[in-house]
């Protein structure tokens, strides 16, 4: 017979795992709390770390104070920024004053079954199913005007709050960026700091390149499709164009959600369907080019990740933050692997040479 065998823990022991798990639970808790907060501290870390090299380079060239250069920096991004703003929101308010205009005839082309929205009507009776809902419970259960004010409101005024924080957090850490670093390298060893110092530059680069990049890519996305579209007479070409270098931004899949939305227009928009169709093939072509070119030399000579890789990293960010996490999907995970082939390369005694290697161009 097997003698019983009594299983003890010491109360130290059951107080530290209870302990652990209300930590956890709490932090889990902060987290959700203040995600908004958070994920504007992210984009700040990315645009600081963006900025951070043209900071650099204007202390070489004779700006020896950091915070004149950070000044600088900042005056020259504001000014590129009001720049683009000058030359494009005039055009953009006359286009969309332009289609508030037209909607009455829209209007009037749905409701009497013509037109290009005519189909509307005349398959779905739409304007019907409108008239009914609107007798059955109010414009406001059609339109949800009860709840519609309060959120856009409050969309608008979180949209400020946040280009605001992310401004004031961007400069801040671009200023006292480096002091803080030092402070951090200084909490471990003098064997300790140079291994640090390398991580944290291989990630800066990583970050910096990308985030610089995509940028570079989103602008030639919309110059290049706002050029086709005002070639071939789509209306609000102009803003059609900075939706697509908006949409754009979104790895692998922005462009695509961008061609069905600026190719729809361009149909339904101009008097024959071969707008639509060059429209079209533009996206097509360009989207291969972006692709199998552009995107191989942003992704290939920064954040060095596969394809593979680079999907499943956007896949998880999307699902955890929505739009902005698709955005910071590709740097943090270029971040991780830094540190992973940092952790490899000490384990197997390859140091020099591995380290090089994960910021090293890629090859074809």
């Amino acid at each position: 017979m097997i003698p019983e065998r009594a299983i003890r823990f010491p109360v130290r022991t059951v107080l530290a795992v209870l302990a652990i798990v209300i930590g956890v639970w709490a932090l889990l808790q902060v987290i959700l709390i203040t995600r908004n907060v958070l994920t504007w501290i992210l984009v700040a870390l990315f645009l600081a770390i963006a900025l951070s090299p043209a900071v650099a380079w204007l202390q070489t060239k004779g700006i020896r104070r950091r915070g004149y250069a950070v000044a600088l920096t900042s005056l020259g991004v504001a000014a590129v920024i009001g720049l683009l703003g000058w030359l494009v929101v005039p055009t953009l308010v006359d286009q969309v004053n332009d289609f508030a205009r037209k909607v009455p005839d829209y209007i009037d082309d749905l409701t009497k079954g013509r037109g290009r929205f005519g189909f509307l009507e005349t398959k779905y009776h739409i304007v019907q199913r409108v008239r009914d809902a609107v007798e059955g419970g109010g414009a406001s259960k059609v339109f949800g005007l009860s709840g519609t004010a309060i959120s856009i409101t409050k969309s608008v005024l979180t949209m400020v709050a946040a280009v605001v924080t992310i401004v004031a957090l961007t400069y801040f850490m671009l200023l006292e960026g480096p002091m803080w670093m030092e402070r951090f390298y200084s909490l471990f060893s003098p064997q300790t700091q140079p291994r640090l110092r390398t991580i944290c530059g291989n990630i800066a680069k990583s970050v910096g390149g990308y985030v610089t990049g995509n940028l570079f890519i989103s602008l030639i996305a919309g110059v290049t499709s706002g050029t086709v579209l005002w070639i071939m007479g789509v209306p609000f070409a102009l803003a059609l164009g900075l939706l697509v270098a908006i949409l754009d931004l979104v790895p692998l899949v922005g462009a695509t959600i961008a061609a069905i939305i600026v190719t729809t227009v361009a149909f339904l928009g101009t008097e024959t369907y071969w707008a639509g169709i060059v429209v079209l093939i533009y996206f097509v072509v360009y989207q291969q080019l972006e692709n199998h070119l552009l995107q191989p030399l942003v992704y290939g000579r920064t954040v060095q990740l596969s394809p593979l890789v680079v999907l499943i990293a956007v896949l998880i960010g999307a699902s955890l933050a929505g739009v902005l996490g698709a955005l910071g999907a590709i740097p943090i995970a270029g971040a991780l692997q830094v540190i992973v082939v940092d952790w490899r390369a000490h384990k197997t005694g390859t140091a020099g040479s591995d380290a090089k290697d994960a910021t090293a161009p890629a090859d074809a």
